[in-house]
């Protein structure tokens, strides 16, 4: 399994990483209910966290990537705020010290292109 694309990127996606863009809606820079400016988010295993400088926790929960579909594919469950509890459907672009991903509603049709619709939120990320 230490060879699978999956494991390669999940050992890829640990550590810190800061937001650099954020689209919602079809939105470029739309106000951001669970980001703060600076705000730092860590991976460790299958669980993220979501912090401000300061340490409060804005957003956390835990993630299960497969790198096997194209695009590659992550389901997002949140421990806590609004999506508390639900499979948001996501892909993502892994490349060194960048990271992407576009997820939907619950319920709704996993993406398939680096581009935000009706119910989608996509984040950019660098590498701390």
């Amino acid at each position: 399994m230490r060879n699978h694309p999956s494991s390669r990127d999940l050992a890829a996606l640990q550590g810190a990483w800061e937001q650099i863009s954020f689209e919602e809606n079809g939105i470029p820079n739309a106000p951001d209910q669970t980001g703060a400016p600076d705000a730092i988010t860590t991976f460790a295993e299958n669980h993220f966290a979501v912090r401000t400088p300061e340490g409060v926790v804005l957003l956390e929960g835990h993630f299960e990537l497969d790198a096997s579909t194209s695009p590659k594919s992550v389901d997002w469950i949140d421990a806590i705020g609004p999506d508390a509890g639900k499979r948001l459907p996501a892909i993502y672009q892994l490349d060194g010290d960048h990271f992407i991903f576009i997820a939907a509603d619950e319920g709704a049709p996993r993406p398939t292109a680096f581009h935000t619709g009706a119910g989608q939120t996509m984040r950019s990320f660098v590498r701390r």
